[in-house]
């Protein structure tokens, strides 16, 4: 096995130094685009805007080390998908479909202390990934949710129930998100599917709202959120 081989193969130190130009020219560009669009995070990139990311780190990667392929080609590539970028963001400025389509629309994930049906059929959101975006902004249980709406940024919108206006819900912590084997006389219980809260009978009961083939319940919460 030849180690000056894998590691140095014919790379000479005049080439070497043309990477470290060629990285530090591509750096300083793709850190220019991310200032002129204003976003201080991933978290705060739309899918339009992420792909937009995606394609310009394809654009500097091959520069940064191919020998044969002029910074002058990426710059002129990376300029026109930066001029791409500014009349997209005028035309969803001025027209709704296209806004829409680049950038999608807001999604209701819960409503009325329920996980609405239609997202979750459609596979919009796995319980696992909303849950533990719940947790982390401090829910106990959906009970304590109003309205909550995931953002075409990927980040979370939630309003709360007034303390005293909080009703028993399906509980978001895995201890508490267990399915129960008996059933409590004049205990809540939320199916686990949609968030829906009863007095049920038996364990396996069906789902009038969701009709959850897996017919799994929770015993549901009514805490008051702790801020």
């Amino acid at each position: 096995m030849d180690w000056a081989s894998i590691f140095i193969y014919d790379t000479t130190w005049v080439f070497a130094v043309e990477i470290l130009i060629r990285v530090t020219v591509m750096f300083v560009l793709i850190i220019s685009f991310l200032r002129f669009t204003g976003k201080r995070g991933v978290r705060q990139l739309s899918i339009f805007e992420l792909t937009i990311i995606l394609s310009l780190g394809s654009i500097a990667g091959d520069p940064m080390f191919t020998e044969d392929l002029p910074i002058i080609q990426a710059v002129l590539i990376m300029s026109t998908v930066i001029l791409l970028y500014r009349l997209c963001t005028w035309a969803m400025m001025k027209f709704q479909p296209i806004e829409n389509f680049l950038e999608g629309k807001s999604l209701y994930i819960v409503e009325d202390g329920m996980l609405v049906l239609e997202k979750i059929k459609k596979g919009k959101m796995s319980h696992d990934e909303f849950f533990a975006e719940m947790r982390q902004q401090g829910v106990e249980h959906l009970g304590q949710v109003r309205t909550g709406l995931l953002e075409t940024d990927g980040n979370f919108s939630v309003l709360l129930y007034p303390p005293k206006k909080t009703v028993y819900g399906l509980p978001l912590f895995p201890k508490q998100y267990q399915a129960v084997e008996k059933i409590e006389i004049g205990v809540c219980y939320a199916c686990m599917y949609c968030g829906y809260v009863e007095h049920i009978s038996e364990p396996n009961q069906l789902c009038v709202r969701c009709e959850n083939q897996c017919k799994n319940w929770a015993k549901a919460l009514n805490s008051q959120i702790v801020r």
